[in-house]
């Protein structure tokens, strides 16, 4: 229990230490990571029931070339595709947002340095200290975030254009 609340007391005093953008930077971090939790979850456990009822649906249809049935199969595909990309343009938002924030961490922190230089002077290095520690932890959090949120976006884009294509392969016309 009490390396729990060592823990939760480092994880406070990182915080504090990057002022509020870092805190802003958590709870985007915080929802960018549940987006990619719920579009990896779709994919594991939702999807495959959803390409087997629409493949159903397709193997359903007793004349499959005729326009109609065309249309019908665009529109499967079409609709899986929406499906399938529900979540990436947030996901997508949130990782070009974080080192936005980061930069806007870093304004704040230099603006806080130059306070403290203009009240203490120059000969106070402890009090710029913090001022640049508020300046750099969230540019370097922002930067962590949006790198591994990016990674993570590709792998879902990608797994929307693999199983689309896999979909529109399944639906043949025979």
């Amino acid at each position: 229990m009490d390396a729990l609340f060592t823990a939760f007391e480092s994880i406070g005093i990182f915080l504090d230490s990057g002022g509020t953008v870092l805190k802003v930077i958590l709870f985007v971090s915080i929802v960018l990571w549940c987006a990619i939790a719920e579009r990896l979850y779709y994919f594991k456990f939702d999807y495959p029931a959803l390409r087997e009822q629409w493949f159903q649906q397709w193997q359903e249809r007793t004349h499959k070339h005729s326009p109609h049935s065309l249309a019908i199969r665009n529109l499967i595909i079409s609709e899986a595709k929406l499906s399938m990309s529900k979540r990436v343009p947030l996901i997508k938002m949130l990782v070009g947002l974080c080192p936005l924030l980061g930069l806007l961490g870093t304004v704040t922190g230099m603006i806080h340095v130059f306070d403290i230089m203009a009240v203490t002077g120059t000969g106070n290095a402890r009090a710029m200290a913090s001022g640049i520690s508020m300046a750099t932890m969230p540019t370097m959090a922002g930067m962590l975030i949006a790198i591994a949120g990016l990674y993570f976006h590709k792998v879902i884009e990608e797994r929307v254009s693999d199983e689309t294509h896999h979909l529109a392969d399944l639906l043949n016309y025979q």
